[in-house]
């Protein structure tokens, strides 16, 4: 009669050993998650003992809008340092452009000069009573030298077209002149020189011009 409750003992034991086997075979559930934001609850926890949400901690907001507002302030400064550098250029360049139209001719006049002190020279040598006619004519061509190289310093070429076929458009002809001995539309006689500036017309030669005699 003992041996009925052993029988019953040894079944209880397989079925516990059977049931901690079947639970060492399965794999572990996933872990629990948050209702709402279907995130594991265990994230959520450690996340606000790291220090909270930046989304909805309140010091993190603030702290990002200060850095925010610090870039924009100096985005702002820099934006005015360049417009006040613009404005600066922008002035330099138009009292540079304005000194350079005033003052093109600085060096043309400084040249202009030595031929003034000569021509003053020749005139007060002129009010001489001994004055020498010699001398003033020396001096005159010297004088006339001076000028011309000035002149040709600064690009300014004289016309004097003496001799060579008419040209309307460097020459202006004031009177016909029959010639047998020169070709038809030949400047025979320059009354008054023209000049160029670095090729460019300033005053046209006027002259006289052969005709067919």
């Amino acid at each position: 009669m003992n041996q009925e409750p052993d029988r019953q003992h040894d079944t209880d034991t397989d079925a516990a050993a059977a049931d901690a086997q079947r639970g060492a075979a399965d794999p572990p559930g996933p872990p629990p998650q948050d209702t709402q934001t279907g995130a594991p609850a265990d994230a959520d926890a450690a996340q606000v003992e790291a220090g909270g949400n930046p989304e909805t901690d309140p010091a993190q907001l603030t702290m990002l809008l200060e850095d925010a507002r610090s870039k924009a302030d100096q985005a702002h400064d820099q934006l005015l340092r360049t417009r006040a550098e613009m404005e600066n250029m922008s002035r330099r360049q138009a009292k540079e452009l304005e000194n350079a139209h005033k003052f093109a001719l600085e060096g043309f006049v400084k040249e202009l000069l030595q031929v003034r002190d000569s021509l003053e020279l020749g005139h007060a040598a002129a009010q001489e009573a001994d004055a020498d006619v010699a001398k003033l004519r020396e001096g005159t061509e010297l004088t006339l030298k001076l000028l011309g190289d000035v002149m040709s310093k600064f690009g300014v070429e004289r016309i004097q077209p003496e001799g060579e076929p008419f040209n309307p458009e460097f020459h202006q002809a004031m009177s016909m002149q029959p010639r047998a001995d020169l070709p038809p539309n030949t400047v025979t006689t320059v009354i008054q020189s023209g000049y160029l500036l670095n090729g460019r017309l300033v005053r046209p030669a006027l002259v006289m011009v052969s005709t067919q005699a």
